[in-house]
């Protein structure tokens, strides 16, 4: 195999990196911000829980009334009629939240365990169909530690409602911020 030269690298990470090459600094601050409020979420998780339940109230009120304005200014269409239960439904939704966040909360976190459990399966069928691969067990590994996060959760229902929701977010927050901080020094070699 030919080696690469220094030119030959830098242009297949500008070809890699695309845009985000251009503007490392940006990537970097963001970076940086999204892991300072992750940290800030990992130190306070109910507040974070809470603040993420209200963010959520915040999109469906805003979703309900933008799916109501859509309905009446879409006259003659056959489904105004649908569209505006849903709004009314998305409005509800959000009132329901906001009066009611810990229920939410708790639906959420349900939700949560839910999706672990049935990712958690689905990756361990897969890993049994991927036997003939030496790597299967890592994906019986990751299927293994999902259906356990699932089994976690639910043992400590509902008392984990109130900081596992703002916990993950903290955690895609850092992973994220990491990800961008990143990405933003391995574009800022190729700039220098």
């Amino acid at each position: 195999m030919a080696e690469l030269n220094t030119a030959q690298i830098n242009e297949i990470r500008t070809k890699v990196l695309g845009a985000a090459a251009k503007v490392p600094g940006a990537l970097i601050g963001i970076g940086i911000l999204l892991i300072v409020l992750g940290m800030i979420g990992v130190a306070g998780q109910v507040l974070f829980s809470f603040i993420s339940v209200n963010v959520l109230g915040i999109f469906l009120f805003a979703g309900g009334v933008l799916q109501g304005i859509h309905a009446f200014q879409s006259s003659g269409w056959k489904s105004v009629g649908i569209q505006i239960i849903f709004s009314i439904l998305y409005i509800a939704g959000a009132l329901y939240v906001w009066a009611f966040p810990i229920p939410a909360l708790e639906a959420i976190t349900l939700w949560l365990a839910a999706i672990f459990f049935v990712t958690g399966v689905l990756r361990l069928i897969s890993a049994f169909q991927h036997r003939q691969f030496n790597e299967w067990i890592w994906l019986a590994l990751s299927a293994a530690i999902s259906i356990l996060m699932s089994v976690l959760i639910m043992n400590n229902f509902p008392a984990a409602s109130l900081w596992l929701p703002g916990l993950l977010i903290a955690i895609e927050l850092l992973l994220q911020g990491w990800s961008l901080l990143f990405l933003g020094i391995a574009a800022r070699s190729i700039v220098k």
